[in-house]
């Protein structure tokens, strides 16, 4: 018992670790994007004013969010709702025919 709770602590440790290295990575990730945005801005107000180069930029983003959304909600949709409902009715046929056998 004592081996296997000192394996378990120690696997809880490295999970912890992992967990942690896996949220500083999503963090860098975020502010390596916003840090490409300001890149794009960058480049587009060498042709341009700065806030027209942003304004674009944002509106792209804001495009792609809308996109995101929309698809998102249809996956939630076609979810719906969240009973598994073809086990339900096969569950239901079965039930059917076990009481027509057992008429018989």
């Amino acid at each position: 018992m004592r081996l296997a709770q000192a394996e378990m602590t120690e696997k809880g440790k490295r999970f912890g670790k992992g967990r942690g290295l896996f949220g500083g990575a999503g963090l860098m990730g975020v502010l390596t994007l916003q840090a490409l945005v300001a890149t794009v801005i960058a480049a587009l107000s060498l042709a341009m004013d700065v806030w027209m180069a942003a304004l674009i930029v944002t509106g792209v983003l804001a495009a792609v969010t809308a996109l995101m959304a929309a698809l998102g909600k249809q996956q939630v949709s076609k979810a719906s709702p969240p009973t598994p409902q073809r086990t339900v009715d096969s569950v239901k046929a079965d039930a059917a025919e076990i009481k027509e056998r057992a008429q018989r």
